[in-house]
């Protein structure tokens, strides 16, 4: 995931401000990129903004720093849905942030879209479990300073335990999910309907 793609996905939702992208990455947003920079959020718009993908308007304020206010432009649309809605390859770490970048943008996605990578990453991680779960975790060290061996390895089997309940615990959020998206209980929750992107969007 660039930062491109989420600015573009944040632009989308709300025209705003470099200021306002950078405070909403700096509280929300740290979960999906973390550290992010004032200078790297403009030196991306500016980019964008060559590209074609966003457009501003220059917002007066009397007293204050004029502020360009950000728009997403049908070409940026078609850039960010293209990585929203394209193939979704999991990360070796499921802890990394591109999954639930997507989800956070769910409302641009139809439930068949959401459905896909959702079955994606839940594939892959059940996967993942049935491949590594179960493998020879003996540690063949020879060290040349003083090495506490049983501690070490009790230690990494105690890291593994902890690994084996976060990704137990992330399938299982994943198969709720699932279900939730698939009998509309997502939506009746929200009191609305997952929207659609229109034809002219695309």
């Amino acid at each position: 995931m660039k930062l491109e793609h989420l600015l573009l996905g944040l632009i989308g939702e709300k025209p705003s401000t470099g200021y306002e992208i950078k405070k909403f990455l700096d509280l929300h947003g740290r979960f999906l990129r973390s550290n992010t920079t004032m200078s790297q959020v403009y030196r991306s718009l500016a980019n964008m903004t060559e590209r074609g993908w966003v457009g501003y308007t220059i917002d007066d304020r009397p007293g204050a720093q004029d502020a360009k206010v950000y728009r997403v432009t049908p070409e940026g649309i078609t850039v960010f849905l293209d990585w929203l809605t394209g193939p979704y390859s999991p990360p070796s770490r499921f802890q990394d942030p591109e999954f639930t970048a997507r989800l956070s943008f769910s409302g641009f996605m139809t439930r068949e879209q959401l459905l896909a990578i959702i079955d994606t990453e839940l594939e892959a991680r059940q996967a993942q479990v049935a491949k590594y779960r179960f493998r020879d975790r003996s540690m063949d060290v020879h060290p040349e300073v003083a090495f506490d061996g049983a501690f070490a390895q009790a230690m990494a089997e105690r890291l593994h335990q902890w690994g084996a309940h976060q990704i137990d615990d992330h399938i299982e959020e994943l198969a709720r999910l699932r279900a939730d998206v698939l009998d509309d209980r997502l939506a009746r929750r929200a009191g609305t309907d997952i929207q659609t992107p229109s034809q002219e969007a695309r």
